[in-house]
């Protein structure tokens, strides 16, 4: 049965292709509902392109017409016939229920019925039988209202003719008052207005009207296409054995790539967290438009923009006669596979996995277009460490600007003496590179001894749906020890590290801060010879990124405060600022009201910095100092320094 759905036919069909064939609108389908500015919109759309159209090849596209051939008793319906034009049009017709699109098909009805058009279509709402009766009625009635109307057709009386009497007052009105060339503009609409003509083989049509209605769901591009390269017609083969082996090949085929591109690590290290949609393969196929590898430039002149231009490209590939065969599909769908390999290559190296999800991040925002014309350049000799160097390359060009940590970062005091320059946001890119470039080194060690899979990856999937920031590592306050959570926490921290004496005035400090004296801890808080001053908080040694979740947990806490909640986050734990509030079976109670983390992941180079991966030489963990912000900034100059990162401040 799948083998069979997979057949759905498509087709542009002008509205004159219409004429003779009978549209049923079942019960399931709410009645017709179109505004006057609904209809209006559709008449000035209509009449914008006859004004631009420049060739009788130009045509404007509706959206899809979602049909189903009916399954009807053909002798019945002669039997009910009454006159031989109705036998004849039922011989020479084609029944067809409409599943969705009856709304533009209804008001198309209705324009075509004002400008007396004769050759067209019937409509059949099994809730209205007497819908053409009522139309006739309407043409007749021309200006009264609707009450003076069902006054004297009370049998119409329902909401649906009143939406159909009121498009069809608001059609009149527009072609009078817009002095309407009705010849001209009639014969615009009949041979240049398409629509999408979807014929749904063999699945359950409400089941369908479903996912497109109620659900909201519209048809893609991609199903569209996916119809395309699976129609038999586009096929040309005569043997219904192999034409089935193609068809199943290339189905098969489709929904891996769909399942792949599902993936958000596989997704999110090619696209943004903003750039979901509900079949992914669009995007391929958006590229293949942008890089028109199908048809001549001339050809791309009549797709339109709307957001069926995509399809309507493929189309026009699959109708020329040339490519109505296995050759034109194979060709067409071996483009497709050939981006999804590439991505699939790009994923699979760790270099290039790495440079290519660098650069496709909101930081730098390389097309990726780009990417693939670095790509193509060097494919041909298979050249994997040419490509690298020009991923590099595109790197060094983005963040030229930012090279210069000392330079770029410096900020100027104001009246008080304090840096307040906002200038932590524009060092994002360096720091994510920062933390890009650790990774890939330590991917690069012994590589051909171990596999890939050795190493981490870094998860761009994660940092593009947590909102990864740049915030202080010191806080930008001067944290004076002031309030009581803050005296706790430092207290907290110095606990372990201090002998049994101290330990006990820990203690019952924390039991009643009246009874004791902060003094006795004063030797433990004075400054640092090389503590950061606050000018030196706002510069680049005193930035990574935090998520925004955790960065909100503990605001301007201690670095101290800021190292636990880490540390925590990367044991899977969320532990909140709030510190002690007693001393349990007179041990000092450490951890307070510990909650699961939303996620462990820490980009390296933050774990590194709270743990004091950077100093050479054991330092005090409570504290981030001017020795750990330069042996912190020095790295960074030398992980980046292949990229230009470079600073002309003095580290000493």
């Amino acid at each position: 049965m799948e083998n069979l759905r997979q057949e759905n036919k498509i087709d542009l069909k002008p509205v004159k292709a219409l004429g003779g064939m009978i549209f049923f609108i079942p019960k399931y389908q709410r009645g017709y509902r179109w505004t006057t500015q609904q209809v209006t919109d559709l008449l000035m759309d209509i009449q914008e392109f006859q004004s631009k159209k420049k060739g009788p090849s130009e045509f404007y596209c509706l959206q899809p017409l979602v049909v189903k051939r009916r399954d009807c008793d053909i002798l019945a319906k002669i039997k009910e016939a009454e006159t031989l034009e109705a036998v004849e049009q039922l011989l020479s017709g084609s029944s067809w229920e409409v599943i969705d699109g009856q709304q533009r098909l209804t008001t198309i009805y209705v324009i075509l019925s004002v400008l007396g058009y004769q050759e067209f279509y019937q409509l059949e709402y099994e809730t209205q039988p007497n819908f053409r009766d009522f139309l006739k009625a309407l043409m007749l009635a021309d200006d009264i209202d609707y009450q003076k109307f069902i006054e004297q057709k009370p049998d119409y009386d329902n909401i649906n003719y009143y939406h159909v009497f009121n498009a069809y007052k608001t059609i009149k009105k527009w072609i009078e008052t817009n002095n309407v060339d009705t010849e001209n503009f009639l014969k615009t609409l009949v041979e240049n207005v398409n629509f999408i003509w979807y014929e749904s083989v063999d699945e359950n049509p409400i089941e369908v009207f479903t996912r497109l209605n109620i659900g909201k769901i519209p048809l893609t591009n991609a199903e569209l296409i996916k119809a395309l390269h699976l129609n038999s017609s586009n096929f040309n083969v005569r043997d219904a054995v192999g034409l089935r082996l193609c068809q199943q090949e290339i189905a098969s085929e489709w929904d891996r790539i769909e399942y792949t591109l599902q993936d958000e690590e596989f997704w999110l290290f090619l696209q943004d967290e903003g750039d979901a949609k509900h079949t992914r393969i669009d995007f391929i196929f958006d590229l293949i438009v942008k890089k028109n590898p199908l048809l001549s430039v001339d050809e791309l002149s009549d797709l339109g923009d709307d957001e069926y231009r995509t399809f309507r490209y493929f189309n026009k590939y699959f109708s020329k006669p040339e490519n109505k065969n296995e050759k034109g599909v194979k060709y067409c769908w071996d483009i497709v596979k050939k981006y999804f390999l590439t991505f699939m290559e790009w994923f699979s190296d760790s270099q290039m996995y790495h440079y290519v999800g660098y650069l496709r991040t909101d930081d730098l925002s390389v097309p990726l277009e780009t990417i693939l014309d670095k790509w193509n350049s060097v494919k041909e000799g298979h050249n994997k460490e040419k490509f690298i160097d020009e991923l590099k390359d595109l790197i060094r060009g983005k963040i030229k600007d930012h090279a210069d940590l000392y330079e770029t970062y410096e900020v100027e005091p104001d009246d008080e003496g304090i840096g307040k320059g906002v200038t932590k946001t524009a060092c994002r890119k360096i720091l994510l590179l920062h933390n890009v470039q650790t990774v890939v080194q330590q991917s690069n060690i012994n590589k051909e001894k171990y596999s890939q899979a050795v190493f981490y990856r870094f998860p761009f999937h994660l940092y593009k749906k947590e909102g990864w920031h740049v915030e202080h590592i010191d806080s930008n306050t001067e944290n004076d020890l002031s309030d009581k959570d803050t005296r706790n926490e430092f207290l907290l921290n110095i606990y372990h590290s201090v002998d049994n004496a101290v330990k006990a005035k820990i203690e019952t400090f924390i039991k009643d801060p009246e009874a004791s004296n902060w003094s006795d801890f004063e030797e433990y808080t004075k400054d640092f010879d090389d503590s950061l001053n606050q000018i030196e908080k706002n510069q680049v040694w005193n930035f990574t990124l935090l998520d925004s979740s955790t960065n909100q947990s503990y605001g301007n806490a201690i670095f101290s405060a800021k190292r636990r909640i880490i540390v925590g986050k990367d044991q899977g734990k969320r532990i909140p600022i709030p510190t002690l509030k007693k001393i349990k079976d007179g041990t000092f109670d450490s951890i307070n009201d510990e909650k699961a983390a939303d996620s462990p992941f820490i980009p390296p180079c933050t774990k590194h910095i709270f743990l004091k991966y950077y100093t050479n030489v054991s330092t005090d963990y409570n504290y981030w100092t001017k020795s750990d912000a330069i042996a912190y900034e020095t790295n960074i100059i030398e992980t980046l320094k292949e990229f230009g990162v470079k600073s002309s401040r003095r580290l000493k």
